[in-house]
């Protein structure tokens, strides 16, 4: 609110008037600032009916910081004019001067000057006229006293191009006397309090209206989901690890990629549908490396590569099934089977973040799917030393530096780690598992991100998908 003695100045002018009276006319009689003024009526309006203002909107031309001083101490022209003495003065002592380049441009379209080229020491400036008559100060002088209407208006816009003039809108108010008019400022209450519904003196306040029409605050919204800004996080730290991302925008696999391609039996109790989302339509896929396929077939049925196999009758029939993939390591199987294609290995590294499915029950804290993060790191003469280095990163990057590396039994893995960390009074254990061709790991997402969100049990079933994480890394021998 304004300065109540700014306020009551305004009404005691007001009340001296019959009509009404100009801001800008009270701004100059109390030799204040307009913008004053303005914020006093905004206040008094706030107030009821103790004035009534109408907006008015009008245009008028001040001088810029430049034109001011043009106005006070003449032109750039005029200043290179009156520094040139009888005999002349060399181009580039005139060029030094302040008002040097754009004088001597303004000064020689107006013929006040001429430039001899040729004279003995350099080009030489001289005068062609014996006086001028500074008409650009004469112009901004009037303006300056408030009678730019006497300036034609290809004149104005030649000043405002200079940038010496501009062109300002300035909003006032007409101001007169409101149905409540006082030369004193009551305070308006703005809550009803319980003392004074207690006492009655409700009764003899005035309370401020409320406005119905005010726009409320805005909601927040725009917040990145917590297991969006997880995964963002996760991902930078694999870039930075100098990990390539694995394309993972099919969320419908082939039974052939998803299991078979990771020698899973087509009679494993995974591939049941009480574990799987199969697709009705379209159900079976057709396409597959046929030289591969037969590789996979071969190993199921009869072993192979040192592997006795499973000895069972292998159906294409089974691998053509389409799903919705239970994990995002049918990625990876397509991607290590692309690097074999290569004439020439190179060693790469992997990694992924995406959504996988498993037909399970929903409740509060579970849904039909989560997140998998998994990776692949190809190379020769990796060892499990190799895979404890990554983790020991990784965490590190997290914050967590506090590791231990203890050697597990797996009945599928061999050799088998678990990993043991402490944060803050976390305690926190993930599996490391070390294949011939692969090296993995697999962490409880959830609890990592204990320490960055301090209200992850209260977040519910939104989060749910962090319950089953898992973390995959591998080595080619």
């Amino acid at each position: 609110m304004a300065d109540t003695g700014l306020l009551e100045a305004l009404l005691r002018l007001l009340e001296k008037v019959d009509g009404g009276i100009e801001s800008q006319d009270v701004a100059a009689d109390l030799g204040v600032d307009h913008q004053l003024i303005v914020g006093a009526v905004k206040s008094l309006q706030a107030l009821g009916e103790v004035i009534s203002a109408e907006q008015k909107s009008s245009k008028h031309w001040e001088l810029t910081g430049e034109g001011c001083e043009i106005a006070e101490q003449g032109s750039h022209e005029s200043r290179v004019f009156n520094a040139i003495p009888d005999k002349g003065l060399p181009q580039n002592e005139l060029m030094k001067m302040p008002s040097g380049k754009v004088g001597f441009s303004k000064a020689m379209s107006n013929k006040w000057i001429r430039l001899d080229k040729a004279h003995e020491g350099g080009p030489r400036v001289f005068k062609t006229v014996e006086t001028i008559e500074d008409t650009v100060r004469d112009k901004l002088q009037l303006v300056q006293k408030g009678l730019s209407a006497k300036l034609k208006d290809k004149e104005k816009n030649e000043l405002k191009k200079r940038k010496l003039l501009s062109e300002v809108t300035v909003k006032s108010y007409r101001i007169t006397k409101g149905s409540s008019f006082s030369t004193t400022i009551n305070k308006q209450e703005t809550e009803l309090t319980p003392e004074m519904i207690a006492s009655g003196s409700w009764k003899e306040k005035k309370f401020k209206p409320y406005n119905f029409e005010a726009m409320g605050v805005a909601p927040d919204c725009g917040h990145l989901h917590p297991l969006m800004k997880v995964r963002t996080q996760f991902r930078q730290i694999f870039l930075e690890m100098g990990f390539t991302e694995m394309p993972t925008n099919n969320f419908i696999e082939s039974s052939f990629w998803n299991f078979d391609s990771l020698f899973q039996p087509q009679q494993h109790p995974a591939r049941d549908q009480h574990d799987t989302f199969f697709i009705s339509d379209p159900a079976l896929a057709h396409e597959f490396p046929q030289d591969y396929l037969e590789r996979v077939k071969q190993v199921h049925s009869e072993g192979g590569y040192g592997s006795q196999g499973y000895k069972y009758d292998w159906k294409i029939e089974e691998a053509q099934k389409n799903l919705l993939r239970t994990h995002t390591t049918a990625v990876s199987a397509r991607m290590l089977y692309k690097l074999a294609q290569q004439e020439k290995f190179t060693p790469v590294k992997y990694f992924s973040i995406d959504r996988v499915f498993r037909n399970e029950s929903l409740d509060a804290t579970h849904l039909a799917e989560f997140h998998q993060i998994e990776g692949v790191v190809a190379d020769y003469g990796l060892t499990l030393g190799n895979l404890m280095g990554i983790l020991h990163q990784f965490f590190t990057k997290l914050g967590i530096t506090k590791l231990r590396f203890k050697p597990a039994y797996n009945p599928y893995t061999e050799p088998s780690m678990e990993v043991f960390s402490y944060h803050e009074g976390k305690s926190l254990r993930t599996k490391s598992y070390v294949y011939v061709m692969f090296v993995s790991w697999f962490l409880t997402l959830k609890k990592i991100k204990l320490k960055k969100i301090p209200c992850w049990k209260n977040i519910g079933v939104l989060m749910s998908s962090l319950e089953v994480p898992v973390y995959k890394f591998g080595s080619h021998n």
